[in-house]
């Protein structure tokens, strides 16, 4: 009956105020109105003409666009400011679940119990009753489509315990990453005082996140069911649905963030990430965020070239004649009609011991005329030790037992 109830309340809710929120976003639980959605669509998604250029004057408090790959950054305004930024913060709440599901500490298939505290949670929510048993892969399902506070908390307490000691290995987390604008005080983006981030920091959050796999089984859902199919879900991202390539990652919005959007997506392999942090609706943060993309897209290109074997380098001092070395190639970010990509390689002419692998000996450089777009260093691939009076003594038995 609360569920009912509260379903209903908030069904009401949204069609009376246009499928608009003011408090969190609770629009992605079943009916959608399509017509409303088509009508944004036709307004900022339907024209598919790429840009060529960008201004930066959107309708946002900050903005950023990074390719994913590099970390190359293509647009920046305002990426340092610390804002509110609602629901996105679930961004760092699915990455720590995905790092515990791929390494073991907990499976898809595992059963939550929820807490009469997760249950608690406003805003968006499933309406889970304390008590209520449900698996990680529905609640990360919720928490991911519809932004769900309930099944964010009971995430959280369901790997760390706590809510308290999960906001804490998110804090550690921002900080591994660098994110040195950003504060977390819940798990789900409700307005509270030092909770906040930044357009720069979420995209960080992001691409890290894109490095795992499964994420994707559930951010480019558009619509799904929990509960056998008694309770529908609709995406709150609206690029997953009229976007090209779109495959995720989390929209957000309170009365003090506003509209806010981690945008993703992947064309020709090259992966996008569009942050919009403060925008001044909902329809504005995808305009956007659509533009960003479009932009990257149009002008940006990746390639990743093959690594090429490299001839073994002499060793003096050591008790091997040539050590074994390699590079990586990394994702190369270059403009489009750009120009040739050249590769350049400085090394020693010969090496002294002692030698460790994977110690540098020299570099690769990768450039387009006379800019340089990356390097990476060359290192060892077998060691070499220096010799010693007793290695050389080694050696001079051995040549004496070669001849008897």
């Amino acid at each position: 009956m609360k569920r009912f109830i509260a379903l209903f309340a908030v069904l009401t809710l949204s069609l009376s105020l246009g499928i608009h929120s003011y408090a969190t976003e609770t629009k992605g639980i079943y009916p959608v109105e399509y017509e409303v959605l088509q009508s944004w669509a036709e307004k900022d998604m339907a024209d598919s003409a790429e840009t060529a250029t960008l201004s930066g004057d959107f309708k946002a408090k900050a903005t950023l666009l990074m390719e994913a790959s590099t970390g190359k950054i293509l647009h920046a305004n305002n990426e340092n400011e610390k804002l509110p930024i609602a629901s996105v913060t679930k961004i760092m709440v699915t990455l720590l679940i995905c790092e515990a599901i791929d390494s073991g500490k907990i499976a898809l298939s595992d059963t939550v119990s929820v807490s009469e505290y997760a249950s608690s949670m406003g805003g968006s929510q499933v309406y889970l009753e304390p008590g209520e048993q449900m698996s990680v892969d529905e609640l990360l399902k919720c928490l991911i489509v519809v932004s769900a506070n309930d099944a964010s908390v009971a995430l959280a307490e369901h790997i760390y315990g706590s809510e308290e000691s999960f906001i804490n290995a998110m804090n550690d987390r921002a900080a591994a990453l660098g994110m040195k604008n950003t504060s977390f005080v819940n798990t789900t983006g409700l307005d509270t005082e030092g909770h906040y981030s930044s357009a720069l920091d979420v995209a960080l959050m992001t691409r890290e996140l894109l490095k795992h796999e499964v994420v994707f089984n559930y951010t480019t859902i558009w619509m799904d069911t929990i509960r056998n199919g008694a309770f529908g879900l609709s995406n709150t991202n609206k690029l997953i649905r009229f976007y090209n390539g779109a495959n995720g990652m989390k929209t957000g919005f309170t009365t003090d963030a506003m509209y806010c959007l981690s945008g993703t997506a992947l064309r020709d392999g090259m992966q996008l990430i569009a942050v919009v942090l403060g925008g001044t609706s909902s329809d504005d943060r995808f305009a956007a965020a659509k533009k960003m993309l479009d932009f990257g897209f149009a002008n940006y290109r990746v390639i990743v070239p093959e690594s090429e074997p490299l001839q073994p380098l002499s060793v003096k001092g050591a008790t091997v004649s040539t050590v074994e070395i390699e590079y990586t190639a990394p994702s190369l970010l270059a403009e489009k009609g750009a120009g040739t990509i050249e590769k350049k390689i400085t090394l020693p002419e010969n090496l002294k011991a002692p030698l460790s692998v994977g110690d540098e000996v020299g570099r690769v450089s990768f450039v387009i005329g006379d800019s340089e777009i990356a390097s990476v260093p060359i290192v060892c691939k077998t060691e070499a030790k220096p010799i010693t009076f007793a290695s050389l003594l080694g050696k001079i038995w051995e040549k004496i037992a070669s001849f008897i």
